[in-house]
Formats: C-alpha cells, structure tokens, sequence
C-alpha cells in the first residue's frame, strides 16, 4: 500500500527522518512546520531546518501559528493523508487533528518512555546521568507523550558523551526507525505496546536559571550538567580575566583528582581543574564570550587564569 503521509516538524533533528521518508519513495503531500521567525542580527526572518529541507524536495509547505481553529483542522484534513508523521513539531495536536489521518498520528520522540515525556529528553536524560536512552515511534494520543509504543532502538549513553552527540546519534537512527514503522504499517503489521504506569517522567524545557554552573554539587552531577547542556543552550560561569569577570561556557568536561573548595581553580598546567563539591573537573573545551569553542589548552594560554582563582 502506498501511504499518503503529511510530514510535521521543525529543528534540525527532524529532517534526517524527512530525508528518509522522501527517499523510501513514500507520498509525502505536505509539510507542516513552525513559521519563520526573525533571526541574525538583521533580524529577517529565518525558515526552519524541516521548511527549507521540504521545499528542496518540491514540498508544499504550511506553518500556522496554532491548529486550534476549525479552518486549520478542516485544511489538515482535506490533504486525506493516510497517516502523519510528527517529530518535534512544537505544536499541539488538537483531537481533530489526531483523528484526520486514517491511521492516525506517529510521533518520533527521543527517550526510553516513558522516561523523559516532554520537550527536552535528551537533555534531561544527560543532565540526570541515564547510562541509556532510545529512540522510539509512538501513536500519538491527546496526552503528552502517553501513546502505545510502536518501534525501539535502544541507545547507551557514554560517560562523556555531550547532549549534542547524542542529538545526532538518535536523529539518524530515527529516520531509519521511522521508515520502518511506516513500512510496517502498509503492511498492516504495526504493532503496539502500552506504556507503563511506572517510571514516568517529563523533561521540561530548558530555562535560562538552571544553565549556571553550581560548583558545590559533587564533581558527577557538575558534569552531568555541563555535558547536558552542551553545545547549546551552554553551561556557563564567570571568571576574572584581565581584571573584570567574563561569563565562560564550558562545553566539555571529564571528571579529574582533586579537591578544594568549590569552585576554585587547583591545577593550570594543561587545562583548567576546577574543585567541586566533592571531587573535581577538568575544562576540556570552552567558550569565551563573542569567540569560537576552544580547547582548555588553548583558552589557558590566551587566558590569565592563575592557581586558587574562584569561579562563580
């Protein structure tokens, strides 16, 4: 069976799954993304990574700011889509919406559920220390994240691994899941499987607050939190160099020896080690405000950061 799908998504984590729609040779009628938005420092407005990746393909494109209203819902259904494909659209999903696909809803979303329901799993599962994760094809439902489960690909977290490399290692495993599902599908053999009622989790939206480094938790959660973070929104303290204090983003870190008080520098001989509130990390790559990522070799010999220094 060949399937009509409608394709909803919008950062760069969802175009590798378009990718692979497109190129399994499935119908893909339309794409529904959020709209641009003014970006750069001329302000203009800037299309989606899913917007601009549709229209590379020749896709009709729709990005409405909400899909609550009757005219929106009676558009989306009049493409007669057999199923939609959602992954990390942004936007609610009113039950019309859900219901207007013949075969519903299949969402892509990025965590062990139902671990991390929400908007920030792989933050979050970084940030708490998960030694697993996965990427998993669900049926969506009205509830956040509570549809059964379709498709799995389970997925180990290094202890080193930053936010930003495992974004990229389950964007391309989804893509190859999805495929898979919707395969599946047309052949009337998609499974399902409840999630349980146990462990649930959501992992809210990252917040400005809580990207300040806090160095008197102990060494495994500070790097937990910094490789969490990492490369974007950034983990961040300030130190005094030159004279005036200077917020920093550290982007990389690894546990190291040592201890102090918290916050304060203990070694600088080849990358800074910084004392926390119990045990110590070493700066691996950072981020000076307006300059490029380095590496703690290269910041600490542009950088006057001298021995027994505290960082705030």
């Amino acid at each position: 069976m060949s399937l009509r799908v409608v394709f909803m998504g919008t950062p760069d984590f969802s175009v590798p799954t378009l990718m692979e729609i497109v190129g399994q040779g499935y119908d893909v009628v339309a794409c529904y993304s959020q709209p641009p938005r003014p970006a750069g420092r001329g302000m203009d407005l800037k299309k989606t990574p899913v917007h601009e990746a549709a229209e590379s393909f020749g896709i009709p494109v729709f990005t409405p700011k909400s899909l609550k209203s009757e005219e929106e819902q009676a558009s989306f259904a009049d493409l007669q889509a057999d199923v939609a494909v959602v992954v990390a659209y942004g936007l609610l999903l009113p039950q019309a919406v859900l219901d207007a696909p013949e075969f519903g809803c299949l969402n892509l979303h990025a965590s062990l559920l139902p671990r991390w329901r929400g908007a920030a799993p792989i933050n979050r599962a970084i940030m708490a220390g998960d030694t697993e994760t996965a990427v998993q094809v669900m049926r969506m439902e009205a509830g956040l994240d509570t549809g059964p489960v379709c498709m799995s690909e389970t997925v180990a977290i290094g202890e080193n691994m930053t936010a930003g490399e495992l974004h990229d290692q389950l964007c391309g495993l989804g893509g190859d899941l999805m495929v898979r599902a919707l395969a599946a599908l047309s052949r009337g053999a998609l499974g399902e499987q409840e999630q349980s009622g146990d462990g649930v989790t959501y992992a809210s939206k990252l917040s400005k607050q809580e990207t300040r480094i806090d160095w008197s938790k102990p060494a495994q959660e500070v790097h937990n939190h910094i490789r969490g973070l990492s490369p974007f929104p950034g983990a961040w303290c300030e130190m005094e160099l030159g004279g005036k204090k200077e917020r920093v983003k550290i982007l990389r870190s690894w546990k190291a020896d040592g201890e102090g008080a918290p916050g304060t520098v203990l070694n600088v001989d080849d990358v800074p080690v910084i004392a926390c509130g119990s045990g110590a990390v070493s700066l691996e790559q950072v981020q000076r405000a307006g300059k490029k990522p380095m590496s703690g070799a290269d910041f600490l010999r542009g950088a006057s950061l001298s021995e027994n220094a505290v960082l705030d």
